[in-house]
């Protein structure tokens, strides 16, 4: 089973491609991010005809997330990251497919650091370490992906001394990272690629993507029944250069389906 993760930037200006890779790569079950429409504009019907149903929660202009599977409809379990009823940004969902629990999780950006949207930033991660935890306890197979907003290590970012005031790789925000995956979770793509440069995302500034001036910030956690089943793990770092795509590229993992 194939599992990706893209951080669409805008959906309605990235159908184009976003079709294209999902005809290409057939990955059977997407999480997309940074949707920036409202629920009503969410492109189900061409999906539909590219052989994917969704499960979705937009929001105008900004945020927006949603999961795709190939050829069956997800079933969804949750929307919205529990913690804070006030909280009405989209920016988490939950669905099953094939037996796995999948969360798609777009987590504040949090600059300018510090200030108020660093703080909501954090609040939003410790719900999420709070949440991951009751997913871990459940025993069921699950994958936690998406644009996380960090910066895990200097091995993940082109340059990281750039990087040290900024929210994606301030001290706090990498400590919440290694909280989170101190709970059981496993990083797929640090596993099979432990010594690999490899970002997921270049800025459309500087000929970031041409010099290869990345970062590694999307990404697949993985719970212990999904981590003995992990065969497989890469970036589609191609879509990047593909006319009029996102800063982010589709991040992928493979999985081998359960022995019974």
């Amino acid at each position: 089973m194939k599992i990706a993760t893209y951080n669409v930037n805008g959906i309605k200006a990235r159908l184009p491609v976003l079709l294209r890779w999902l005809q290409e790569t057939t990955p059977d079950v997407v999480c997309l991010q940074e949707l920036k429409a409202p629920q009503e504009n969410f492109p189900e019907e061409a999906l539909k005809d590219a052989g994917y149903q969704a499960v979705w929660q937009g929001q105008k202009s900004w945020n927006g997330v949603a999961i795709l599977a190939r050829n069956t409809q997800p079933e969804l379990v949750r929307q919205g990251l529990p913690g804070d009823p006030e909280d009405e940004q989209s920016r988490y969902l939950e669905a099953r497919v094939n037996g796995i629990h999948i969360g798609c999780i777009y987590l504040p950006n949090g600059n300018p650091a510090p200030g108020p949207k660093f703080d909501y930033k954090l609040r939003w991660f410790d719900r999420l370490i709070a949440h991951a935890a009751g997913l871990l306890a459940s025993d069921a197979p699950v994958v936690l992906t998406g644009d996380y907003n960090v910066i895990p290590t200097e091995a993940d970012a082109y340059k990281p001394e750039r990087w040290l005031d900024d929210a994606l790789f301030r001290p706090e925000s990498r400590a919440a990272f290694q909280n989170l995956l101190a709970q059981g979770w496993t990083d797929a793509l640090r596993k099979l690629h432990p010594d690999e440069h490899i970002y997921t995302f270049w800025d459309y500034f500087r000929n970031s993507y041409g010099r290869n001036a990345g970062l590694r910030i999307d990404h697949f956690l993985l719970s212990p029944h999904l981590e003995s089943r992990l065969v497989a793990a890469g970036v589609n770092r191609d879509v990047r250069g593909w006319d009029k795509s996102s800063d982010h590229a589709p991040v992928w993992i493979e999985v081998a389906d359960e022995k019974v």
